[in-house]
């Protein structure tokens, strides 16, 4: 797991970024250059086997990551501020985001289109859609998965210019079958990877959906609220890819505003030193 750039600022706190499945913590730029200009540090990690040449061949090992190794390295990397830091996840980073809410390892956590935890439906038609190249292979819980272009145009990129989705399909890794099955497919995972237990969860959460997402359909991520008593915001007009797509900024916006008014001033005074990551594995 690795932090990517230099961080600046500091003044208004500090924000960890989890991006989700076949991401890296570049995906970050736009929020991550917003936030600094708040006056936040934020420090983006790349999940374990995310990172490398996307074109490449996946890591060998990635086809069979659990939600719960990605966990143990959130976890290490959390344990190693001096208090916790805010927590922002998107997509399946919102969901190892609730994860680490739960562990007592984030100070608020900011939830962009969450992927659901254990207990809550989500395979919806547009969701199947979204995965069908990988749900129709064979044993595809023990394989590593890559969406195809035209999977990921529908399912996240719709809202992008034409002349954007084919870069940004690009910059596309892989991601573990197995983690996909632990969170659509929960109801057969014997260790319950996906679960998270609302009780556990004290910190402050905010959850805001996309209306027009295909791959994280906003009543799912409704539930998603409901389950945390968290604050829920739906956008209009936005889908998936609210870290760059169009009226970016307002998504943007409606965190930075909601941290400004929910963190005590004297929580927000200072930003912890980053850690330094442990080695991916």
């Amino acid at each position: 797991m690795s932090d990517t750039g230099e961080s600046g600022g500091g003044e208004a706190g500090t924000i960890l970024m989890i991006h989700g499945a076949w991401g890296r913590a570049e995906v970050w730029g736009e929020f991550r250059g917003y936030f600094e200009a708040l006056g936040y540090r934020c420090d983006a990690v790349t999940l374990r086997h995310h990172g490398g040449d996307p074109a490449a061949p996946p890591h060998p090992e990635l086809a069979t990551t659990s939600l719960l190794d990605y966990a143990a390295d959130l976890e290490r990397t959390l344990r190693q501020y001096p208090e916790p830091p805010i927590v922002m996840g998107w997509s399946m980073g919102g969901l190892l985001a609730q994860m680490m809410a739960a562990r007592g390892l984030a100070r608020a956590a900011v939830l962009l289109m969450p992927a659901s935890p254990r207990g809550i439906f989500a395979l919806k038609l547009s969701v199947i859609r979204s995965f069908l190249s990988g749900l129709t292979t064979w044993a595809f819980w023990r394989k590593s998965q890559r969406q195809t272009f035209g999977e990921a145009v529908y399912s996240m990129l719709h809202l992008m210019p034409e002349d954007e989705q084919r870069k940004i399909y690009e910059a596309f890794g892989h991601e573990s079958g197995r983690a996909m099955a632990e969170i659509g497919f929960w109801l057969f995972d014997l260790k319950r990877a996906s679960q998270v237990d609302p009780k556990q969860v004290t910190c402050p959460l905010l959850v805001v959906a996309g209306k027009e997402d295909r791959i994280v359909p906003a009543s799912v991520v409704k539930q998603v609220a409901k389950r945390y008593g968290a604050e829920y915001v739906e956008m209009e007009n936005h889908a998936h890819w609210v870290v760059a797509e169009p009226g970016w900024r307002d998504v943007a916006g409606v965190a930075a505003d909601w941290l400004e008014k929910t963190l005590p001033t004297e929580n927000k005074a200072e930003a912890v030193p980053a850690p330094t990551p442990p080695p991916a594995g």
